[in-house]
């Protein structure tokens, strides 16, 4: 039996503090300053981003290789482009919405067209900044997949997130790294544990249904699954932190090895993480059945707490054990 290496029991979402959690955007940026140490190459640019935690700590470190363009995503990605095509390492940190949206036209000319190695750091995943339907980050998977040339990575926890920004250094071409606006809870109990772009992470074995889950959303499938540990049903739990490119096998043999697959993603059900499973398990004439936990496409989620969001969506932990369940039944 595989060793055990995610968290037990179930999780408290009403009682975890945000605030004072760890959060990726904090850590990804020591992890920055650090490796700058190393490499005169490292550059990290903003649009606004202000001078407060780890940004102020590289800013002064660093003050020559960072770039604060003010509230102008476009010239933030033209700029981030063109240090880039100078041999440049860089990681341009943007406000989600606005970055997949507001400065899609440069992403997909000046970076994702000339295939320029810029690392995009893609802050507030899904739900996360709390502002509203006008700030909520939920359409960017879709978009930023359909970009050629772009590898899209969801880690599930800070610590998985130094993991991508590690293997990713020196990665060909460009990559959008998307993180929350706070700290989704940790995941794993240990760092030892393989992760490569590109291949899934098996967080949880189990054999009746698959979960397969990414970002923020892998822990809440894990405490749902340890949940429904007690009512017998054993639940794969599957951390897809790469999007694209997607590990097939790791799908093909869930649908060959479990009675059902279920996607869980802080995302429009269109176009994210259960669309590209279910382009798999077309393509390869897979008979399993199939269900994609996110946000409705019928209309823009309401302002509130994520969390809240997510149970009133379906998608908090209550509600992927109740998709679960209902797959079990049939």
């Amino acid at each position: 039996m595989a060793k055990r290496i995610v968290f037990e029991g179930e999780l408290d979402l009403k009682h975890l503090n945000l605030v004072k959690a760890l959060a990726a955007r904090e850590l990804y940026v020591e992890e920055l300053g650090h490796l700058a140490e190393a490499d005169e190459r490292i550059v990290i640019t903003g649009a606004d981003v202000g001078a407060s935690g780890q940004i102020g700590v590289f800013k002064k470190n660093h003050p020559d290789r960072f770039i604060d363009t003010g509230i102008a995503e476009a010239d933030q990605v033209g700029i981030s482009a063109g240090l880039a095509l100078n041999g440049k390492i860089v990681y341009l940190q943007g406000f989600g919405p606005f970055l997949a949206l507001r400065a899609l036209d440069q992403v997909h000319t000046d970076i994702a067209y000339q295939n320029v190695p810029v690392r995009i750091i893609n802050t507030h995943a899904g739900l996360t900044s709390g502002g509203g339907p006008t700030h909520y980050n939920i359409m960017d998977l879709a978009i930023m997949r359909n970009l050629p040339n772009m590898t899209v990575i969801a880690p599930s926890d800070s610590a998985q997130c130094i993991k991508a920004i590690r293997a990713t250094l020196e990665y060909p071409g460009p990559v959008c790294i998307r993180i929350a606006r706070g700290a989704e809870p940790a995941v794993y109990t240990t760092e030892d544990y393989e992760y490569e772009v590109g291949k899934a992470v098996t967080a949880l074995e189990g054999t009746d249904i698959t979960v397969i889950a990414t970002g923020s959303l892998v822990a809440l499938a894990i405490s749902a699954a340890n949940g429904l540990m007690k009512e017998g049903i054993s639940v794969r739990v599957i951390d897809m932190h790469t999007i694209k490119p997607l590990d097939r096998e790791v799908i093909i043999k869930a649908a060959k090895e479990t009675r059902g697959i279920i996607t869980a993603e802080d995302h429009l059900v269109v176009g994210g993480l259960g669309s590209a499973v279910a382009e798999v398990i077309a393509d390869e004439n897979l008979n399993t059945k199939f269900k994609r936990l996110g946000i409705p496409d019928d209309d823009f989620p309401p302002l509130g707490d994520c969390y809240e969001l997510y149970a009133h969506l379906g998608y908090d932990p209550e509600g992927i054990k109740k998709a679960i369940r209902e797959m079990m039944d049939k």
